[in-house]
């Protein structure tokens, strides 16, 4: 059984992911991981709970602030990491 791929946009770059994955799984295949917030030390944070409760895996997704986890990608979507 093949995985159906499509191209979604982080921050800029094309990035080839399963089709139907989350946002959040996506941003850990197109390296580095991260989200928009940053450790005390500047590193890029990454999703902790997998479910929304934690807030780490905020993002912009097609000009709209969203949680990475709880969004499905789609063909030609676009991601910016850094809000």
């Amino acid at each position: 059984m093949t995985t159906r791929s499509i191209v979604i946009h982080v921050n800029g770059s094309g990035v080839q992911v399963p089709a139907g994955c989350s946002v959040a799984a996506a941003l850990y295949i197109a390296r580095p991981p991260g989200c928009s917030r940053r450790s005390v030390s500047g590193e890029p944070r990454a999703p902790v709970c997998g479910m929304g409760v934690c807030q780490e895996c905020r993002v912009v997704i097609d000009g709209l602030q969203r949680l990475a986890c709880q969004v499905a990608v789609r063909e030609g979507m676009r991601v910016e990491t850094s809000v």
